[in-house]
């Protein structure tokens, strides 16, 4: 774990605070006036199974770049100025476990006891969309960094509450683009997606842009099992058996880990063509368990996928990355870093609009509306929403172990603009997808 310097909670007041301290050593960085200093409430998964692959990965992305920002100087310009602002950056990390109603608790202990500046946080669909109207009803500037349901903006609409990840729909019509550029045959295709939005969504634009885009394609099977199930050896017989060309599937975290060394063994990716909108993810726990020939998304220009294209800025994280916990950053890092970063693009935004002040929860949130920044993974666009929800370029690439490095590649990787597969504002991805992208704005 990293050694970097990081502010201790003390007392018992939320739980999921205490064990994500003791958890990852959390040394305090002593106190400071709260005019010098930006309070951040961080929420990702430290324990369960979605910790190892998504919410550890993401927390140790966070807590290296806020040390570099404290540190000022270390990154390229416009992210060279220390902290945000000037103010030192403190942040409070909280286990995101446990289900929506624990978190709804835990957001309250941090806005109303921690007296934080911002959250931002969550990865599970389901707590993005139990957040949101308790932030509003709190006047709590918040940032949902990740999580994959278009249903946050495309049905409700909040004042305080920006995501600065695209949803989900890019992933699985990337998908379906992929595919039909590859010739890969597709006459039936089936799907496993965890039994909740995330998975009920990604399924269902997979399912829109197979009818778009391959109209001749029949979708079989579609298989829900529960969100972190683990055993998944009854819906690998019905995908074995029927024999469907492709499969799709939104799998993540240990759920996907577990799916791919059940399924690996009996033959599944033998026998179809298998495709995870959001894999990369797994890759540095499987190694070479992650079969050859996989079709991979990374819910953006994000991992791998983001050293084809890699700036000063890519390069400078990965690197520190790579050094600081010997391995190499996949999506959940390269999110957490574009949370962060537009967090303080609209900081500093807000504090050149009022005189150099800390911003208040009101002039963060119009600092963000519309935003525009560059991240590791491409250019941030707040344009959804009506300036609530980003957009930003994605890659699908194809699974391939490098025997001379003994590590995993992607090959033959395409890059999608965030306008050729990201709806317009105002349009519901499935609607914009079933119109036949409309817009659209493809290299």
């Amino acid at each position: 774990m990293s050694k970097n310097p990081w502010r201790r909670f003390a007392g018992k007041a939320g739980s999921g605070l205490i064990a994500a301290a003791a958890m990852l050593g959390i040394a305090g960085i002593g106190a400071s006036k709260a005019e010098d200093t930006f309070k951040i409430g961080v929420v990702t998964f430290l324990s369960g199974g979605a910790a190892e692959s998504f919410g550890v990965p993401a927390w140790n992305g966070g807590k290296l770049l806020i040390d570099m920002l404290n540190k000022g100087g270390v990154l390229p310009a416009p992210y060279d100025k220390k902290g945000f602002g000037g103010m030192m950056i403190d942040a409070i990390p909280v286990d995101e476990a446990g289900g929506a109603t624990k978190q709804v608790q835990e957001f309250r202990n941090l806005v109303q006891r921690e007296k934080v500046d911002t959250v931002l946080g969550y990865v599970s669909s389901g707590d993005c969309l139990a957040i949101p109207p308790v932030a509003d009803e709190l006047k709590a500037f918040t940032i949902l960094y990740d999580c994959g349901t278009p249903r946050v903006f495309e049905e409700g609409s909040y004042e305080y509450v920006f995501r600065t990840a695209a949803h989900a729909a890019m992933d699985n019509i990337s998908l379906a683009k992929y595919m039909k550029s590859r010739g890969i045959k597709v006459e039936t295709f089936a799907g496993i997606n965890q039994d909740y939005a995330w998975g009920q969504d990604s399924w269902a634009d997979f399912v829109a842009s197979m009818s778009n885009l391959s109209p001749d394609a029949k979708a079989g099977t579609a298989l829900f099992p529960k969100i972190f199930a683990g055993q998944y050896g009854t819906e690998i017989s019905a995908l074995i058996r029927e024999r469907a060309d492709v499969v799709h599937s939104s799998l993540w975290g240990g759920d996907l880990q577990a799916f791919v060394l059940q399924a690996g063994p009996r033959g599944l990716f033998e026998r179809s063509q298998v495709a995870f909108a959001a894999g990369d993810h797994v890759i540095p726990q499987l190694g070479n368990k992650m079969p050859d020939g996989t079709i991979i998304g990374a819910r953006g220009m994000n991992g791998l996928a983001a050293k084809a294209h890699a700036t000063e800025l890519t390069n400078i994280l990965w690197e520190a990355y790579e050094k600081e916990y010997g391995t190499f950053p996949v999506q959940a890092p390269f999110r957490m870093w574009q949370g962060i970063l537009g967090l303080k693009s609209a900081v500093e935004k807000a504090m050149e609009a009022n005189g150099g002040k800390k911003p208040s929860d009101e002039e963060l949130a119009a600092a963000m509306k519309g935003l525009e920044w560059e991240a590791p993974s491409g250019k941030i666009q707040m344009v959804l929403g009506d300036g609530h929800q980003a957009i930003q370029p994605n890659a699908i690439g194809t699974t391939k172990w490098d025997t001379a490095t003994n590590k995993m590649t992607l090959i033959d990787i395409e890059y999608y603009a965030a306008e050729c597969v990201n709806p317009p504002n105002g349009i519901k991805a499935v609607d914009w997808i079933k119109a036949g992208f409309p817009g659209a704005k493809c290299d």
